[in-house]
């Protein structure tokens, strides 16, 4: 006697082959991004002799560009085939780190780079948006956290590795070649993955703001530009910082490895907070975490308070930007997911470009002691704000 057919579940499995890809083409995408940033000054000013002044502009520019497209992109992931607007992001990202090997003058590298912003920003944004779809809706708040890890320990290790490479070989020309080569494996990841048909953003009305932008999560971004604020000043300054203050030389590599080690950390200890859908007090633990670290980093100059502050930094962000990723997603419809990830990373990138821009100058007038003493001043306002007005908001204003 034939069984009587069942209707096949949909797959619950977190660690599905989809969910794979996307994590390797989001730290291949962080990689290949921070494995260049800390040394392009170097190359720079040894390259083409360009000042400080100079290096500052040439830098902005990549922030500037990715500022600007990463709103559109959100918009863009919403209203059309996610996969072809990600593969597309993805191949223009790949294909411009081939660029740094043939701008042959200040100027030209100068375009090269700022040209490189734009991708760079529709790519991060297209492709979170793609892991909350193929995510499983009964373990998407816990994957994000995942997901945000591999983002977390690309940036963390890829300035270590930057520096190990140039320091053994003093070929930049290597860093471009292996840059362009892991951002072809992201490619090649996202390349192979299978969507479900979704329902688009296509309804005819009058483009606004909040389809650039997600108005309910104004808080959000605020926030989180506050934190991308002082991580901007420590990740491209800390090695200067390190030399003149502390006069450590050659700490920088151990320092981002350790953050990095926090980074995991704070995933072991957070995946069952996100589990049980506690996304604020983990956001809340992340926020008190980093205060306490960039405190210690500006007040403590011993060698175990410095290599402390990036192991308790690491453990920090390993648990706020999770928690506000869940957060933001939880503020948007279905239809708004590109949108609400835009939203984040754009606050993320206006922090860090700003700390860029005014952390050499405030360095430059009071010295970096001083300016990482703001900085620490300043990340404690975040945690207030959060606090104070953040998390409230994000309770008032959730859909789920």
């Amino acid at each position: 006697m034939r069984q009587p057919k069942t209707v096949e579940q949909p797959d619950q499995r977190l660690w599905n082959s989809n969910y794979w890809k996307v994590m390797i083409a989001n730290f291949s995408m962080a990689f290949s991004s921070y494995l260049l940033m800390p040394l392009l000054p170097l190359y720079l000013s040894e390259t083409f002799g360009a000042t400080k002044d100079t290096i500052g502009l040439v830098l902005a520019g990549y922030i500037v560009a990715a500022l600007i497209v990463r709103p559109f992109s959100g918009f863009l992931a919403d209203s059309f085939p996610r996969k072809k607007v990600l593969l597309l992001a993805l191949a223009l990202n790949a294909v411009i780190f081939g660029g740094y090997l043939v701008a042959g003058s200040l100027l030209l590298f100068f375009i090269v780079r700022t040209l490189h912003g734009g991708p760079y920003g529709a790519s991060t944004v297209a492709n979170s948006t793609v892991a909350i779809d193929v995510l499983p809706s009964s373990r998407r708040t816990e994957g994000i956290g995942y997901y945000g890890l591999s983002n977390n320990v690309g940036t963390a290790l890829a300035p270590m590795v930057g520096v190990y490479v140039y320091s053994h070989t003093h070929s930049f020309q290597l860093l471009f070649i292996l840059a362009l080569v892991v951002a072809l494996m992201g490619f090649a990841a996202d390349a192979s993955i299978s969507l479900r048909e979704r329902q688009l953003l296509n309804d005819k009305k009058k483009l606004s703001l909040d389809r650039f932008f997600l108005l309910r999560a104004w808080l959000l971004f605020i926030n989180v530009a506050v934190f991308g604020f002082c991580y901007g000043v420590l990740s491209n300054y800390l090695a200067i910082y390190s030399k003149e203050v502390l006069g450590i030389t050659t700490g920088t590599g151990t320092y981002f490895l350790i953050l990095s080690l926090g980074l995991i950390l704070s995933r072991l200890q957070g995946g069952r907070a996100l589990r049980q859908g506690r996304i604020v007090e983990n956001a809340a633990l992340g926020v008190v975490v980093s205060s306490v670290a960039y405190l210690l980093f500006a007040t403590v100059h011993t060698t175990w308070a410095y290599y402390g502050s990036a192991l308790l930094i690491g453990l920090g962000n390993g648990h706020i930007w999770p928690a506000f990723q869940n957060m933001v997603v939880d503020m948007a419809h279905h239809n708004e997911r590109g949108t609400a990830n835009s939203t984040l990373l754009t606050g993320w990138d206006l922090g860090m470009g700003v700390g860029i821009l005014l952390g050499g100058i405030v360095a430059e007038h009071v010295g970096y002691a001083a300016a990482f003493l703001s900085v620490a001043a300043i990340h404690v306002a975040g945690g207030a704000l959060f606090f104070l007005a953040t998390r409230q908001n994000f309770v008032a204003h959730r859909l789920r």
